[in-house]
């Protein structure tokens, strides 16, 4: 993987700065409203927790979107991550399953 990534997106961000923020709410106030402890949303905001199921069906209901979108938020903070820390390491050690299924392929003249 060459290609250059973008920075990858915390979940809680988008959190705070497109749904708390705008809508006016704190910390406090919507860990009270979906019945979590504020460090909770507290850690989430600061990227310092992932999204559950739990906490995005919460979030879903309470801001009236999908669940799915959060765990969506989450998995592809995830895997941006993984790709610029661990993905140097492990691509060399993986080989591509086409590519081991071309290589038996027999060519025909």
């Amino acid at each position: 993987m060459t290609q250059k990534l973008l920075d990858p997106i915390p979940p809680g961000e988008i959190l705070l700065e497109e749904f708390m923020k705008p809508m006016g709410v704190s910390i406090n106030a919507l860990s009270r409203d979906v019945s979590v402890p504020p460090n909770r949303i507290s850690e989430i905001v600061n990227g310092k927790r992932s999204i559950t199921a739990d906490t995005a069906l919460r979030l879903g209901k309470y801001f009236g979107v999908s669940p799915e979108i959060w765990l969506d938020l989450q998995s592809d903070y995830d895997i941006r991550l993984a790709q610029r820390t661990v993905w140097p390491q492990i691509e060399p050690l993986v080989r591509a399953h086409t590519a081991k299924m071309l290589a038996q392929v027999p060519i025909s003249q």
